[in-house]
């Protein structure tokens, strides 16, 4: 059976975290992966390896169930991002995809063979790399009150094709007589065709992202809250075409049970603009595409569940649910769509770990002094309890005139000798009694020692 494809929706979900890799079918999300991210830790870094399975019968015109073109289109994807942060600011995001294969099975041929009956079923299909995605991230805002976080971070990137946009499939024999040969012959050539969009591995065209991210945790209700936007710019590629532009939103909302347990369910909108063809290509003829048909609405529902290991590995798992699609002519819809994989977290910088030292053991009274220095920093704490503790270290150093920590900003006001005792050794006496600061982390000896009112989100 020759197909007629009239256009093709694949949609990947933005899980960071992240979406990556590049659907051509109608131009879809390039980001495929765990739940969308913001920023890293300086010297931070994390690897992120997913695989997904897409496969659909489903064809649409509008919102309405319609009669099929082909019997399924399926793919396997295999995901690759790597995100390492310059600064506690900007992370930088290199990722890259490879299609084990995109295929459209079509409806099965029964012909008769010496009166045999022979059952075919042609695929057209390819594999290969899709896209490299250069993509950097810049938190704008992040801010901690308390236990609370919220963080606003903002992305500008850049698809670069590293796949084919031009592969083809056999379609038959043209034969002819051939009156060259004496006598004249049968002989035959064997016909190709670029195959559709849908099956390529990549669009083929340099896009533009903009991207943003929003975060709020309530760690005392053990509630996550996320926002991400995702929009897409599409350019030309080779072959005249530009996909339609595209355009998400996804609304997020986790929690974290039995410690390591990670739950998160996530309502998203997605949009895809019509595609353009240049004045003088012939779309329908050329390549199957019926520009008409093409552009769509879309809004799912994605589930997804994770499972932290101790060592910054954790593995997630999630679907994509279709709630409801509009799609202009017709066209075929998503329907299932699976994803899993696991992500590494590590540190290729780390903070200085303290361990307790003799050298910080303090006296049993004070030095008290007039005059000195005042400096104020950030100590990591959430309570009360932690005020005391916090302030009666530091009055238990020598050198100490005054210490006064605020819960709201968490920052430490210190009133001292510089020439009695240094900003470091503050920071250490700190980490001993399980509070980190920016430049010293406390064992995890110390840390969980604390009253569990004054387990506090370790930066």
């Amino acid at each position: 059976m020759r197909i007629f494809l009239i256009s093709s929706l694949v949609f990947f979900s933005v899980q960071l975290a992240n979406g990556q890799g590049c659907c051509s079918g109608g131009g879809g999300n390039p980001l495929a992966g765990g739940a969308s991210t913001g920023v890293l830790e300086e010297g931070q870094m994390e690897i992120l390896s997913s695989y997904q399975y897409s496969r659909s019968n489903k064809f649409k015109t509008r919102d309405s169930d319609t009669a099929s073109f082909f019997d399924n289109l399926s793919s396997n994807y295999v995901f690759l991002k790597a995100d390492y942060g310059l600064t506690d600011k900007f992370t930088l995001s290199v990722a890259a995809g490879y299609y084990a294969n995109r295929t459209i099975t079509e409806f099965p041929d029964t012909t008769y063979a010496v009166g045999l009956m022979e059952i075919e079923q042609k695929k057209v299909k390819s594999s290969g790399m899709g896209d490299l995605i250069i993509f950097p991230r810049y938190s704008v805002y992040n801010k901690l009150k308390g236990v609370n976080r919220t963080e606003l971070t903002l992305g500008l990137g850049w698809k670069i094709p590293i796949g084919s946009h031009t592969d083809s499939n056999f379609v038959g024999h043209s034969y002819f007589l051939n009156v060259e040969n004496s006598p004249p012959t049968i002989d035959s050539l064997e016909i190709w065709q670029t195959s559709p969009p849908t099956v390529q591995t990549t669009n083929g065209s340099h896009d533009l992202m903009a991207y943003a991210f929003f975060f709020k945790s309530y760690p005392h209700r053990k509630l996550r809250l996320f926002a991400s936007a995702l929009y897409v710019r599409r350019g030309w590629n080779s072959l005249g075409l530009k996909f339609g532009d595209y355009a998400s939103l996804g609304l997020f909302a986790g929690t974290t049970v039995f410690k390591k347990l990670g739950l998160t369910g996530q309502i998203q909108g997605e949009w895809i603009g019509k595609m353009n063809v240049h004045n003088e290509i012939n779309a329908l003829s050329l390549y199957s595409i019926d520009t008409a048909s093409t552009g769509s609405m879309k809004v799912s529902f994605v589930p997804q569940i994770s499972y932290a290991f101790k060592g910054g590995v954790s593995l997630f798992a999630l679907a994509d649910i279709p709630m409801y699609q509009y799609l202009r002519g017709t066209q075929i819809a998503s329907q299932y769509q699976f994803t899993a994989g696991l992500s590494y977290r590590f540190a290729l910088k780390k903070k200085k770990e303290v361990v307790p030292s003799k050298a910080l053991e303090t006296n049993s009274e004070p030095l008290v002094f007039k005059g000195g220095e005042t400096i104020g920093f950030k100590v990591w704490g959430q309570c009360e309890m932690c005020k005391k503790r916090i302030q009666k270290t530091m009055m238990g150093l020598r050198g100490i005139n005054s210490a006064d920590w605020n819960i709201e900003s968490q920052q430490l006001l210190v009133s001292f000798d510089p020439e009695i005792v240094s900003v470091e050794d503050m920071k250490k006496a700190l980490a001993k009694v399980g509070h980190d600061t920016e430049e010293f982390r406390a064992t995890d000896k110390a840390y969980k020692k604390l009253h569990s009112c004054c387990k506090y989100e370790r930066p």
